[in-house]
């Protein structure tokens, strides 16, 4: 006789929520077992450890003996009846300890299994069994374990650093947890501290939050999601949401790091331990970064922690947790400013390299950042919703900085350079633009560590400026003399210079592969070239020649599965020809560059398929040809897509005003864009044209000197109206 089964789907977000569901489903399960010696029915999962969701699945384990009788079936079919989605096994000791052999998960989950109703010595047999065998066989078991988990962070990523990321498989997830506690099993390492313990708590309430808002089970937390869960677990909004959400990630990937050092050590062939030198006061012992005896001290060196960090990151060896946990109490930060021995060390792990991101992260975990830079705490763990980011503000200035390491011996000031890397994006997330307001934030940080005023200075305008070049090379004529004449002025002297063009490599690389090419390279390398060469008094470099005229006649069409460049006789409409064919051949152009040289009218697109796929070549050249010559209907074939409303600003250029066009990328946008400036009467001498995730920013050298404002108002106007798809092509 079965008793009243519960309904799925038992709402409730927390701990005493999810209690509440186990207390729910226990004595309904146990119910459903016969009363039959040699029988228990075990729950593993998330009800064996009573941190079920909303919607979660029933894993459950019946376990008999030979002779028991039982028929799994009877215990199934009611569970699969009630609604209930069921992972189920019926087996006898020996068989799970048979399957446990071979299938490292299998024998992870029955480390938390629980008896819900039947035969408790039975059960308890399986149990003490199963944690006997997994610590016998440790040494076997753990580096199939370790590998799975690999396997799993390369497929579901870091959810530290991820907009949309799955809850439980991803890095950092709720899977590690179960990792953490195996691991504890195993009598290797103590993964599961109070930190870990906090994280865990969250991440299931998120995942509560998740199954609440969505009526049904699942891991992956998507975008439109997030401000129904933020306000399910009482948090503002989304962005605070995935704030804590990467604040716990991290906490539980560095434990399952350091637990993970923990358990290889264990598994290494013992060897005699020595102690070998790295730093003053710090020295390597089994693999880690220890300080040494004479610096535990009543009052430590305020120095202290940065040189046991710049040696950690020097050598790539991790801090052991027992001296972070040692400075975390008892290191002071240095005093304002810094001693001349702190600000040494400071760029000494500034400069390492790789070995500073695992290093800075670690000191972050204990505190020991924001003790040396208060400022952190506002950015840490701060999402940046551009899709070309591939991490949090914090991660990315640490990426940055350890990437502009390798181009110290470009500059004639490393240590600027690295620590402007540090902080060039420290201004995002307040009002107004991240580089204005961040610069004083940068000067102060510079002051308290003791640079004096001239290097404050520098600090303060390379970070101001260290979008500097990467804008002005993709969207401005190189060529024009005014465009060089703004930048050197800006940049004022060739120290400067090579510290923005070195930042400007490291920042675009700490970004995404998206943030950087070839063509933008190019650019920026002849922007430099030019500037440089301004600053010094040399005279400009000669207006480039028109490339070679093709052969044939014009226009001529060349197509790649990545570039399509068109030769033509300039006229007006060449461009917004050009744009519209590869719309209509579904192509997102992520980089464009347009230029009109004797007469003749170059245009080369860095093009992808929006939607995947490939290019079709012939199709597409011989589309192109029928738009340069006007037989293809575009207006007709090009329906109007609504998009954001744009931001448009004018620059100053020779014999030509700069119009440049912020807005949300959309299909047909460019096309809609340059026929706009068509009609309107304007000549497009040279476009600059930049696709950055689901942003534009486009530049367009519209020819002539006579630029009243009534005439740029009307084609700002017509710029508005195509961008919003309120204007008819």
């Amino acid at each position: 006789m079965t008793g009243t089964a519960p309904t799925p789907g038992i709402p409730g977000v927390g701990a005493a929520a999810r209690v509440e569901r186990a207390n729910a489903l226990d004595p309904w399960l146990a119910t459903l077992l016969p009363d039959l010696p040699g029988a228990a029915l075990v729950a593993v999962g998330g009800l064996g450890r009573r941190e079920m969701a909303p919607y979660s699945d029933l894993d459950l384990v019946l376990v008999h003996t030979e002779d028991s009788g039982i028929d799994p079936a009877q215990v199934w079919y009611p569970i699969w009846d009630a609604g209930f989605k069921l992972d189920h096994s019926a087996r006898t000791v020996e068989q799970a300890l048979a399957v446990a052999e071979t299938d490292v998960k299998a024998a992870l989950g029955l480390l938390d299994a629980r008896l819900l109703a039947g035969d408790r010595a039975l059960a308890e047999k399986l149990h003490k069994a199963i944690v006997l065998k997994w610590r016998r066989e440790a040494r076997r078991i753990l580096p199939t374990l370790r590998e799975l988990t690999e396997q799993r962070w390369d497929r579901y990523g870091e959810l530290a650093f991820l907009l949309e990321g799955d809850l439980k498989e991803a890095r950092g997830g709720l899977r590690d947890v179960g990792v953490l506690r195996g691991l504890g099993y195993a009598g290797v390492a103590d993964g599961t501290r109070p930190a870990v313990r906090a994280a865990h708590n969250f991440l299931l309430d998120v995942r509560d939050a998740l199954h609440v808002a969505r009526g049904r089970r699942g891991d992956h937390l998507l975008a439109q999601e997030r401000a129904e869960v933020a306000r399910q677990v009482e948090l503002p909004d989304g962005d605070a949401l995935l704030r804590r959400i990467t604040e716990a990630a991290r906490t539980i990937a560095y434990a399952s790091d350091d637990a993970w050092r923990a358990a290889n050590r264990w598994l290494a062939p013992r060897a005699e331990k020595t102690r070998t030198p790295l730093a003053r006061d710090v020295i390597e012992q089994e693999g880690e970064a220890v300080l040494a005896r004479t610096a535990v001290t009543a009052r430590p060196d305020p120095a202290l922690a940065l040189r046991v960090a710049a040696a950690a990151a020097r050598s790539g060896r991790p801090i052991a947790r027992p001296t972070l946990e040692w400075l975390a109490r008892y290191a002071q930060p240095p005093t304002r400013p810094w001693p001349p021995g702190a600000r040494y060390a400071f760029f000494a792990l500034l400069g390492a390299g790789p070995g500073l991101v695992q290093t800075w992260e670690a000191c972050d975990r204990y505190g020991l950042v924001t003790g040396w830079l208060p400022e952190w705490a506002r950015i840490r763990s701060a999402p940046q919703h551009n899709p070309v980011h591939r991490f949090t503000i914090d991660r990315h200035l640490v990426e940055t900085a350890a990437n502009a390491a390798a181009h110290a011996r470009e500059v004639s000031r490393p240590d600027l350079l690295v620590l402007c890397a540090l902080l060039h994006d420290i201004g995002k997330g307040l009002p107004g633009d991240h580089s204005t307001v961040g610069a004083p934030i940068a000067a102060g940080v510079a002051e308290r560590i003791g640079l004096p005023p001239a290097d404050v200075e520098i600090v303060q305008r390379v970070v101001r400026q260290h979008l500097l070049l990467p804008d002005t090379a993709t969207r401005r004529d190189l060529a024009d003399p005014i465009t060089i004449d703004m930048v050197a002025e800006a940049v004022r002297d060739t120290t400067t210079l090579d510290l923005l063009y070195a930042l400007a490599r490291a920042d675009a690389f700490a970004t995404g592969p998206a943030a950087w090419s070839t063509w933008k390279g190019r650019l920026v390398d002849e922007l430099v070239r030019r500037v440089g060469a301004a600053l010094a008094g040399r005279a400009p470099e000669p207006q480039p020649s028109a490339p070679p005229r093709p052969e044939g006649p014009l226009p001529a069409v060349r197509v790649t599965a990545e570039r399509v460049t068109v030769t033509a006789q300039d006229r007006r409409g060449l461009l917004a020809a050009v744009a519209g064919c590869l719309a209509l051949h579904r192509l997102e152009v992520m980089t464009a560059d347009t230029s009109t040289l004797d007469k003749l009218a170059y245009v080369s697109c860095a093009v992808q398929p929006r939607f995947g796929g490939g290019v079709d070549v012939e199709g597409l050249t011989v589309d192109l040809r029928r738009a340069l010559a006007g037989e293809l209907p575009l207006g007709r074939r090009l329906a109007p897509r609504s998009s954001s409303d744009a931001v448009l600003k004018w620059h100053p250029a020779t014999d030509a005003a700069v119009l440049e066009v912020r807005a949300a990328d959309s299909p047909g946008l460019l096309w809609r864009v340059a026929s706009a400036l068509e009609n309107a009467g304007a000549d497009v001498r040279a476009a600059r044209i930049s696709t950055l995730g689901a942003a534009v920013v486009d530049a367009f050298y519209l020819e002539g000197t006579d630029w009243t404002d009534d005439r740029r108002k009307e084609i700002e106007t017509a710029v508005l109206d195509a961008v919003s798809g309120s204007s008819s092509q």
